[in-house]
């Protein structure tokens, strides 16, 4: 899980939401989770939210909350297409078809477990939680979808001919999920972070394997980015760079923070190197707005 620190809202636009399980976030409080399909083992039967409330969020503000609970879900001030990155693990720039008040209509939407299975619910990862999403949609919002494979434009991520500079993490062994000493969501080992300083970002993680790195780059660049290093271990990494497309820095000299590719280069032994490939993308064939409750 990666949560990211801002004081400013210049990158909203771009560093988006995809959701925590068991935790609150509020924008400008990003958290990436896995780009990947949200489907689970055959096997597995995941609960369904039973009470759903939508209701149009009229405040013109710019903040989002989320929060994935054990027996509940809760939107506020969301539009739709966060929902479905949430839903399908697909960012928003790879989400094509549907009206406008998709990406611009903002909603607050409660759900809820009645009567829930408590131990099965504590069990469940957060690509599950997310799976239990669609069918919310497709019942409120007549949401139906489906998922695209393209051949776009990529970043294959490398290693630099004198070989990376990345920290492997110490062996440690991880406490039972249900013990006292439990991790807990954007703490410890396996956590990602991003701080924005006004001028800067630094991503820090702890114990971490690439593809937490390649999520980060992926939303940034809004171009899904594929590790192509051969490195399988997990890592400490430290990052500092400055955002993209973001507002001339006023700082110079030595404090003046490096573009992401030269910090990839001088601060990891990693490169970006521009390539295509194949890209799973979400088509939306048909949206309706919500009833009202």
């Amino acid at each position: 899980m990666i949560n990211r620190v801002a004081p400013r809202l210049y990158l909203l636009s771009r560093m988006l939401l995809l959701f925590a399980a068991t935790s609150m976030l509020t924008m400008p409080l990003v958290a990436y989770g896995q780009q990947g399909s949200t489907a689970t083992p055959p096997s597995t039967t995941l609960p369904v939210y039973d009470v759903v409330s939508v209701k149009p969020n009229k405040s013109n503000g710019n903040n989002i909350r989320i929060s994935f609970n054990d027996d509940s879900f809760e939107a506020t001030n969301a539009p739709l297409k966060v929902i479905l990155q949430i839903a399908y693990g697909i960012r928003q720039d790879l989400i094509s078809g549907g009206p406008e008040w998709v990406g611009s209509d903002r909603f607050d939407i409660k759900a809820k477990v009645l009567d829930p299975n408590t131990a099965q619910l504590k069990k469940l990862s957060r690509e599950q939680r997310a799976a239990m999403l669609p069918p919310l949609l497709a019942d409120r919002f007549q949401v139906k979808a489906h998922k695209e494979t393209k051949e776009l434009p990529v970043y294959d991520l490398v290693q630099l001919k004198s070989g990376s500079m990345l920290k492997e993490a110490s062996p440690e062994p991880t406490p039972a999920p249900d013990t006292p000493d439990a991790p807990k969501p954007g703490m410890g080992r396996g956590s990602t972070w991003i701080q924005n300083d006004g001028h800067s970002l630094k991503l820090t993680a702890t114990a971490v394997q690439l593809e937490s790195l390649t999520n980060v780059l992926a939303q940034e660049l809004n171009r899904t980015v594929i590790d192509q290093t051969g490195l399988t271990g997990n890592y400490d990494i430290s990052l500092k760079f400055a955002p993209e497309n973001a507002p001339p820095q006023d700082t110079a000299g030595d404090d003046a923070a490096p573009s992401l590719f030269t910090a990839l280069q001088e601060q990891l032994g990693l490169k970006l190197q521009p390539s295509k490939g194949p890209v799973e993308t979400l088509v939306v064939d048909h949206v309706e707005p919500p009833s009202e409750d």
